[in-house]
């Protein structure tokens, strides 16, 4: 049985690492190359960098800080935030990154993801999923999505809900070549309230690649339901990690000892 993962996120604004609760409300939690090289030590199994405004500032993701965290780990690193092209992704690799994640490009242009596997390998191709459960008492979804009770997909940071049903999206992006799904979702972001175990068990079941729980974690046990009811590959979280609330050593030991495989550091 492949091991599960434990992946901290950065999640970057201006330079620092930030978090909210439901993708607002954003408070400093230091800086990432710190935590990245922290996380690393403790035996994280992969670290997360999204550069959570540069799309919506409309600018590319900050290199030379992707550079500088790149050199503090010496595990897999992910990097998101404002990639839109071949040229951005080979940047970002040149510069340290071992996979990229894509969210708001790829779903203003779905044939980006065929392009970067066919470039760069379904391995290092990440797609994020942002995405949010629309209830039908509302009007804007309403308006805007032929069946508004479903959980709908949403870029720019989650600013801007879009026509896609999460699992239909999902399908596609491993149809046109991703090689994970990072799968948050916008309801338990922030809340430690627990993962959304349906949401992710119904992505895991859609698609045939491993997909990473974000969103809510907020005890050890949460990560159990993730890893079992949940059927995630991978769980990623912020908050607990940031601000010592959890640290991965004992988390790991703690899976392990449920039964969950881990890849566990002397």
């Amino acid at each position: 049985m492949l091991t599960k993962r434990i992946i901290p996120c950065l999640d970057i604004k201006d330079g620092r690492t930030v978090k909210g609760t439901n993708f607002v409300n954003l408070r400093d939690a230091g800086d990432p190359v710190e935590l990245g090289a922290i996380y690393a030590r403790q035996g994280a199994d992969e670290l997360v960098f999204l550069d959570i405004t540069a799309t919506v500032d409309e600018r590319k993701t900050l290199i030379e800080l992707v550079r500088r965290v790149a050199h503090a780990v010496n595990i897999p690193f992910t990097v998101g935030g404002g990639i839109s092209s071949v040229a951005d992704v080979s940047a970002l690799l040149n510069a340290g990154a071992d996979k990229v994640s894509i969210n708001s490009s790829a779903v203003r242009n779905p044939a980006l993801i065929d392009q970067l596997a066919l470039e760069f390998g379904s391995q290092c191709i990440v797609v994020a999923i942002d995405t949010r459960w629309i209830p039908a008492s509302d009007d804007t979804a309403s308006n805007e999505m032929s069946s508004p009770r479903q959980h709908i997909v949403h870029t720019h940071g989650g600013r801007k809900p879009t026509h896609l049903r999460t699992l239909e999206w999902a399908k596609e992006v491993e149809n046109r070549g991703a090689g994970e799904i990072l799968l948050t979702s916008m309801d338990t972001d922030g809340t430690k309230a627990g993962f959304a175990l349906e949401l992710t068990a119904a992505v895991s079941g859609a698609a045939h690649i491993p997909v990473i729980a974000s969103g809510g974690a907020g005890t050890m046990d949460h990560f159990v339901d993730v890893f079992t009811t949940g059927k995630a590959d991978a769980g990623l979280a912020a908050s607990i990690f940031h601000f010592k609330e959890i640290d991965i050593p004992e988390l790991k030991q703690y899976l392990a000892q449920q039964g969950i495989p881990m890849r566990l550091t002397n």
